[in-house]
């Protein structure tokens, strides 16, 4: 069964505000509620002690989960739940809680919800009997951003590679080249983007390309409705993989411009010296007459609209 609702969660949690607590006893507690810094850039850990009973599993849920949807006191913190976004429902199966947030969940920034994601795992995994957690939006799993189920969530899911904790979001400045209107030449377009350490800068540049230029002086070259498959980078050399939507030809667009969009792109990071392009993994076929796609491609500015 699911364990009780979460409507009296707010007033709870204010309560729990009110009732205070001095700088001593924080430091004593050992229970830490973790917040995003004012920018909303990082999570950031706040010493906190708890009003329940630590022995009383389902008490200390509910007022850390509390702690988690309202307010900090202090202005440079902001929760991590958004406050639109609303935990309807809880269960707790031996080790594993669950979570069952109201359909808003999905509206979070896709860069930020990871953050928020660490913000509420790390938190309530300090309870005695809670060791991982699963996320719900409505009645079906959270997905990421290519559908698949996040999954079973402990404190240390958060790290990218050994060591590197994915607690922060991080700015980049990527030249993305365009197709100009003529479809033409290549334009290139500066953007300032804040991305979270879960994501690489290739997989970054290939996403930012599909949601194409936010100038009106320029166009996707990309065919619409493209999809990303995958993308990784190996001794200088970067591998795409672009679904079928890539094979659907837009001749308004001329062939190169097609391919050193995407080329010329990626080669801006300092780690890339050579593009390949596949179509579902295939690099056995032609991109329309002279592009064969089992080539590696170097950064060519000769299309570059001057």
């Amino acid at each position: 069964m699911r364990a009780g609702r979460f409507g009296f969660l707010l007033l709870f949690a204010l309560a729990v505000c009110a009732a205070g607590c001095g700088a001593g006893t924080e430091e004593e507690s050992g229970y830490q509620v973790y917040y995003l810094n004012k920018e909303g850039t990082r999570i950031v850990p706040r010493s906190y002690e708890p009003q329940s009973d630590p022995k009383k599993t389902g008490q200390m849920i509910e007022e850390l989960m509390g702690k988690l949807l309202s307010d900090p006191d202090d202005v440079e913190y902001q929760k991590p739940v958004p406050g639109e976004v609303k935990v309807i429902d809880y269960t707790l199966e031996e080790t594993l809680l669950t979570l069952y947030f109201s359909p808003e969940y999905s509206g979070i920034d896709r860069y930020m919800e990871p953050l928020a994601r660490a913000a509420v795992v790390r938190t309530l995994t300090q309870i005695d009997g809670v060791e991982c957690l699963s996320f719900f939006v409505g009645d079906a799993p959270l997905s990421d951003n290519k559908g698949n189920p996040v999954g079973v969530m402990a404190n240390d899911s958060f790290v990218e590679n050994p060591g590197q904790q994915i607690n922060s979001i991080q700015s980049a400045a990527l030249a993305l080249y365009f197709a100009n209107q003529e479809g033409n030449r290549l334009v290139v377009e500066t953007r300032e983007v804040h991305y979270s350490s879960n994501i690489s800068l290739e997989k970054l540049v290939m996403e930012q390309l599909l949601q194409g230029p936010r100038s009106e002086k320029a166009q996707s070259a990309i065919p619409a409705g493209t999809k990303l498959m995958n993308v990784s980078v190996s001794d200088g050399v970067c591998f795409v993989s672009l679904d079928m939507g890539f094979m659907n030809q837009n001749y308004g667009i001329e062939e190169p411009v097609v391919i050193y969009s995407i080329v010329n792109s990626l080669s801006e990071i300092a780690s890339i010296n050579k593009v390949q392009i596949s179509v579902n993994g295939d690099t056995s076929g032609i991109y329309r007459d002279n592009f064969a796609l089992d080539e590696l491609y170097e950064r060519n500015l000769d299309y570059v609209a001057e």
